[in-house]
């Protein structure tokens, strides 16, 4: 089982960069950061977490951006969209960002991605809350597209493009895994139907743990090798115990969740963390 966390980087929390090295010196696997453009003032969206909406999510930095800077001080570390927006992104724009930071970073990208909750900061980018997913399962196939063919065109609903030229592709062969985020059993299915994985979120209404079995079942059912669909779990406990249990399971990778903090707080926590993986 490997390791990662997520965080909210923000103007005041630990710098991209600096979190990067201090992962890669402890034996992490990976870094995943969030998405959000904006939020908008209405508030209208509820979070999906309950409550108040907590105030990273109005302040974190891009992702893209952040683990462009992550890149250029670490030679290992996997560097994760958790999740990427895509349904609010342009597909041809995001498909050389991505391979761009493929490129840099010498095949070191993983890209998660789901279809987001917040339907107004949706439509401040055009995007109907309705028809998120089937757009999202469009943009994701005219991405992998863009990196894999030559002349790459596409012809959908929601994204049409005629044949192109555009480079760089990325260094992964075929393209960098797309983990497709999401929930039981909605989530998995979309994982199943098109992603390189399937990334849901522990703690919220079921134990992900309980589902794997039928995950794995439903992949056969579709013609796809349970195998090649590892599993990523969001906010994995940081407990021994609870940490067994997720690799006993057949979890592949168990992200923790950091708070959006100064160095002094994550550091030390990081630490707590690395004694309990290894």
């Amino acid at each position: 089982m490997k390791f990662g966390v997520t965080i909210f980087p923000t103007d005041y929390s630990i710098a991209p960069a600096d979190l990067a090295v201090a992962l890669e010196e402890r034996g992490f696997e990976s870094l995943w950061l969030p998405e959000h453009s904006h939020i908008p003032a209405s508030r209208r969206s509820p979070w999906p977490g309950g409550g108040e909406l907590p105030k990273p999510y109005y302040d974190c930095f891009d992702p893209l951006v952040s683990l462009a800077a992550a890149a250029a001080v670490t030679t290992d570390l996997k560097l994760c969209t958790g999740i990427c927006l895509v349904v609010q992104r342009d597909p041809i724009q995001l498909a050389k960002e991505i391979s761009t930071l493929d490129q840099i970073s010498r095949g070191r990208v993983i890209m998660g991605v789901g279809g987001g909750w917040n339907a107004e900061e949706m439509a401040d980018h055009g995007t109907d809350f309705k028809t998120r997913f089937a757009l999202m399962r469009e943009r994701v196939a005219a991405i992998k597209t863009i990196w894999t063919e030559s002349k790459p065109e596409y012809h959908g609903a929601f994204v049409d493009f005629e044949p192109m030229l555009t480079w760089p592709k990325p260094v992964q062969t075929p393209h960098p895994p797309v983990i497709v985020g999401g929930g039981f059993p909605h989530g998995a299915r979309r994982a199943i139907a098109y992603g390189d994985g399937w990334m849901p979120i522990g703690g919220r209404s079921l134990d992900i743990l309980d589902v794997l079995p039928r995950f794995r079942q439903m992949a056969a059912e579709a013609d796809r090798d349970p195998g090649s669909l590892p599993v990523t779990v969001f906010g994995v406990a940081p407990d021994g115990d609870e940490i067994r249990r997720n690799a006993d399971a057949g979890v592949d990778r168990g992200i923790f969740l950091l708070p959006a903090a100064a160095r002094d707080d994550v550091l030390p926590r990081l630490d707590r963390l690395a004694g309990l993986i290894g």
